[in-house]
């Protein structure tokens, strides 16, 4: 039996828990205590006596170092414990039938050791008749601890019990620990006493029958003078408000599906009047054996003001308790081992069937009852998340995503968006599976049309996860944009409103809204000439209200070429001449040799006064493409037209207050065949109204409740 120190501080990390000695100490005497209980009935009450002295760490007074020593009355350190004490992965207190005592891996007591450079033990234990005294000191560079650096003699009765001293505090503990507050302040008697009652509470409750009329007493001295202590009695534990229970389905490691196998998490809330508990902060917290090991309360109280304060007057402990995680706490007891965030992980050899995502799923929603202050309102959040990001709560309960008290709707959205991202990227490495089968399948076999189907099956899924994270996102955009055009043709928008005299720009806004002036697609790719139609939103070229002459493609291949015929030319060539500074509103161009004209007039001024601006641009735009554009598309949209001044080509829409108009396009002197027209005027209000109704219903399909303005 020997303890390789070195090698035990090699292989041991340091906990990151500030604490961790003073925890170690009072457990290991807690479970001293319950061992002398078992086996002496007479030991009624356990006390434990934590003493800090605080000391120069230098000759200029401005560091501190401390003493820390720990005496209890449990069993002593005799034979068994002394061997489970040289016994680095000890199962020692695994095979104790006594309840109440902590599972070890003989890990604990390495803390000790990566803190201090000195250890003393004086020890006193019965043996059979005898009362034995057993002491040890042990220093660096000394590398291990044998038996025979123990030394025996004889002990009294009245002094069973251990006293453990640690000396010489380590710099690189030092230097961790002053980097937020010096030791005579955060291992302070009051400090120490509030700070013990949080992590040893649960444990301390259970075995309140056992422990009987218990004591912990915390003094500290500091070098300067003055001297603190606090108690910690069986009268200062509180009851709990309450416990419940609830079970965490295990699930397919490579798939994450249901199991129908449960773990059971036990939930138990302390409720503390912040006058009579004056406790540094709240705490909810996963444990392993009845002690919080993982703090979780910034998860749920999200601000440092709502963790170190009392919410709605009382300070809140919450510890979540489990065999899961009694089995999964690390060496230094301040995490959990192998749990991932969510199944499946990505980790190919990872086997866990629970991750922190369904344990928080399970908790969540009792948490929020024990802690969440009564004025904290998730429909206000919800609102949030759909006005701003789209994220309907349908979308929360297709990705089971919930919202947390303190959580902001920028968040609760990432969540969302990224569970439909990762579903997306999953489905489509499933769907490109089935097309490489696909290819190798006969098409005359029932086989090919059963990967057809599985296909087409997997595709629909896809598109559900796809829409409700994209569409839904594109739909309250548009919906944002149909309401600001709808304000910006009534006059009603904040930059409309100009003083007397002064110069109205509504064609400017109004124009701008469709696509910004005097861009085209090249430069803008964030346009909104859906508007007018969703099928203009992908042509291959949109400009706006730029000259003719410059509109260009395909890495400046100009879209209007000029060797065409040479006869065709001369006719055109004056008009053409006269007319090469004029330019629509908005063009639009497809490859396949159409042409969009979009001409804006402001509110109030009439259309009919321009309808022969689309034929003219028509003609220009005919001429001056080399015959490669023959379809030509024209609006012209306002929000007055005198109909006795229209032509009898002109029919009125059966809905609305639009009119239309198709013909060939010819040339005005040859009569030669140009192309195709067909013209639309259209009320700004009609454009709005057939955009509410497209994106109403996308609207009613995801079940986003946005304001609609139906002026």
């Amino acid at each position: 039996m020997t303890l390789d120190i070195r090698g035990s501080i090699k292989n041991t990390k340091i906990s990151s828990n500030p604490y961790v000695v003073f925890e170690e100490l009072i457990s290991n005497a807690i479970d001293s205590f319950l061992i002398r209980k078992h086996e002496d009935a007479s030991a009624t009450d356990m006390l434990v006596d934590i003493d800090v002295e605080f000391i120069r760490a230098d000759m200029l007074d401005d560091r501190e170092s401390m003493i820390v020593s720990c005496k209890d009355n449990g069993c002593g350190l005799g034979d068994d414990q002394l061997k489970a004490f040289l016994t680095k992965d000890t199962s020692y207190k695994d095979d104790l039938p006594i309840f109440g005592i902590g599972q070890c891996k003989g890990a604990g007591r390495i803390q000790f050791f990566h803190h201090f450079s000195a250890l003393a033990i004086d020890s006193t234990y019965r043996s059979g008749h005898d009362i034995l005294r057993r002491q040890l000191r042990y220093s660096e560079p000394q590398k291990q601890i044998d038996p025979e650096d123990f030394e025996t003699g004889t002990g009294s009765e009245g002094a069973i019990g251990t006293i453990v001293r640690l000396e010489q505090f380590k710099e690189t503990a030092l230097a961790r620990i002053q980097q937020a507050e010096p030791p005579s302040t955060l291992f302070s008697a009051p400090a120490l006493k509030k700070q013990m009652l949080v992590a040893f509470l649960q444990r301390l409750v259970g075995l309140v029958s056992r422990l009987g009329s218990f004591e912990i007493k915390f003094t500290t001295r500091h070098w300067k003078g003055g001297e603190e202590v606090e108690l910690l009695r069986h009268s200062d534990l509180p009851k709990v408000t309450a416990e419940r229970e609830v079970d965490v389905e295990e699930r397919d490691p490579r798939t994450g599906d249901g199991l129908a196998t449960h773990r059971r998490f036990k939930l138990s809330h302390y409720q503390l009047d912040a006058s009579l508990f004056d406790l540094p902060r709240n705490a909810i917290a996963f444990c392993a054996k009845s002690s919080p090991v993982k703090d979780i309360t910034p998860y749920y109280l999200r601000t440092r003001t709502e963790q170190t304060n009392p919410v709605g007057g009382f300070h809140h402990i919450v510890l979540i308790e489990s065999d899961y995680l009694d089995q999964r706490v690390n060496e230094q007891r301040d995490d959990f081992d192998n749990i991932p965030d969510e199944i499946p992980s990505g980790d190919m050899f990872s086997a866990e069937k629970l991750s922190y995502a369904a344990i928080h799923e399970a908790i969540d929603p009792i948490i929020e009852e024990m802690v969440v202050p009564a004025d904290w309102d998730k429909d206000d959040v919800l609102k949030q998340v759909t006005d701003q990001f789209g994220v309907s709560e349908a979308m929360l309960q297709d990705t089971s995503t919930r919202i947390v008290y303190g959580e902001a709707a920028q968040s609760v959205a990432e969540r969302v968006l990224k569970k439909y991202q990762e579903r997306i990227i999953d489905e489509t490495a499933e769907i490109f599976k089935l097309k490489e089968e696909i290819i190798e399948a006969e098409p005359d076999s029932e086989q090919f049309r059963a990967k057809i189907n599985e296909l087409s099956w997997k595709y629909t899924s896809s598109l559900k996860a796809f829409d409700m994270a994209n569409l839904s996102q594109l739909i309250v955009r548009r919906a944002a944009i149909v309401q600001i055009l709808d304000l910006a043709c009534r006059k009603q928008l904040a930059g409309q409103a100009v003083a007397d005299g002064g110069r109205r720009k509504d064609e400017k806004i109004i124009h701008s809204i469709f696509f910004p002036m005097r861009k085209d697609s090249t430069e803008v790719a964030d346009h909104d000439i859906w508007l007018l139609s969703e099928e203009y939103h992908y042509y291959d070229y949109i400009a706006s209200d730029v000259p003719l002459s410059s509109i260009r493609w395909n890495d400046s291949e100009s879209v209007f070429e000029t060797d065409i015929d040479q006869e065709f030319q001369k006719l055109l060539a004056k008009r053409a001449d006269d007319n090469g500074g004029k330019r629509p509103d908005i063009a639009l161009f497809s490859k396949e040799g159409s042409a969009i004209i979009v001409e804006f007039k402001a509110p109030g001024v009439s259309m009919d006064e321009h309808v022969g601006d689309l034929s003219e641009y028509a003609h220009l735009l005919a001429a001056k493409s080399g015959g490669r554009l023959r379809q030509f598309y024209g609006y012209l949209i306002g929000d007055t037209v005198n109909p006795l001044r229209l032509s009898g080509t002109w029919t009125p829409f059966s809905i609305g207050q639009g009119w239309f108009q198709s013909s060939a396009l010819l040339d005005p002197r040859t009569r030669q065949p140009l192309g195709e027209t067909y013209f639309e005027l259209l009320h700004f209000g009609d454009v709005i109204e057939r955009a509410r109704k497209r994106i109403g219903v996308y609207q009613d399909k995801l079940k986003l409740n946005l304001h609609r303005d139906n002026h």
